[in-house]
């Protein structure tokens, strides 16, 4: 098997997973509802913890499982294919229907093509500090497997020959799935500025929830009760809110750590100009 194919087999049984799952709820899928509320970020943020909070309110209901991929890996197979994932449709019982893919917030794609289905939708975005997102990811890839390089500074140094290719095939070819843009875009996700001027395209700013990964961990019940603000519900805090997928590592280096904030300094401040919030971690 070569080594390429090798590392792909997470996504692989992943993908079989789903693709099983929509053709056995694919009959019905004219019958179920299209999501009110998706939670498009960040990786390694906090997704699943919030997506798991939410589903234990009683006015939402999820996609049967987190992350569809829809926007990102499947857009192609059509809205039928999508709703397949997603309970049968109850809206007039005040049920709103969500689901959580992490990658849509870095896909360049994805904002328009949610746009175009849906205008109207509400957006989730949690916003990790990029540097810890950065590392949190790398140690992600390298205990799945997937990432080959010893230590994070190569991987890092090396991020922008990996993946511009792969960037540019998305873009201008519409290629619906690069290996190396998915997997790693280590310090390219946490340019959040970037990716939220193209959400900004199409999407008002008050469709937009977006809140510090730090703080909604830190304030569980507070910002539970902004975002049941933000998706009109009613104020129901969830009986278990146990952080999910809490990985431990190794520290990063604080030569590293200096580096990167230089880094993402810029970026950052153009984050807060845009949003009109201090988005600045220290």
């Amino acid at each position: 098997m070569k080594e390429k194919t090798r590392e792909q087999i997470p996504k692989l049984i992943k993908d079989m997973y789903r693709f099983s799952i929509a053709s056995l709820r694919y009959p019905l899928a004219h019958y179920r509802a299209s999501p009110d509320f998706i939670i498009i970020g960040v990786q390694k943020g906090g997704t699943s913890s919030l997506f798991e909070y939410l589903k234990q309110h009683p006015n939402i209901k999820t996609s049967v499982v987190k992350e569809v991929h829809y926007y990102d890996f499947d857009y192609k197979k059509g809205m039928k294919w999508y709703r397949s994932f997603f309970p049968l449709n109850e809206k007039n019982k005040k049920i709103i229907y969500g689901e959580a893919s992490p990658y849509y917030f870095f896909h360049p794609l994805v904002p328009e093509r949610i746009y175009k289905d849906n205008p109207n939708i509400k957006l989730i975005l949690l916003l990790r500090d990029p540097v810890d997102r950065a590392y949190s990811h790398y140690q992600m890839e390298r205990r799945k497997g997937r990432e080959k390089l010893k230590s994070f500074e190569e991987a890092i140094l090396k991020e922008t020959e990996r993946i511009q290719k792969g960037h540019d095939a998305i873009v201008n070819e519409k290629k619906l799935y690069d290996y190396h843009h998915h997997v790693y875009s280590y310090l390219s996700r946490g340019c959040y500025d970037e990716q939220i001027k193209q959400w900004l395209k199409y999407f008002k700013r008050e469709q937009l929830f977006v809140v510090k990964s730090e703080d909604f961990f830190a304030y569980p019940y507070e910002n539970l009760e902004h975002i049941y603000q933000f998706l009109n519900i009613p104020k129901i805090f969830p009986q278990n809110v146990q952080i999910k997928n809490h990985g431990t590592y190794s520290p990063i280096n604080n030569e590293t750590i200096k580096s990167l904030r230089n880094y993402f300094d810029p970026h950052l401040k153009e984050l807060s100009k845009l949003l009109g919030e201090n988005f600045k971690w220290t």
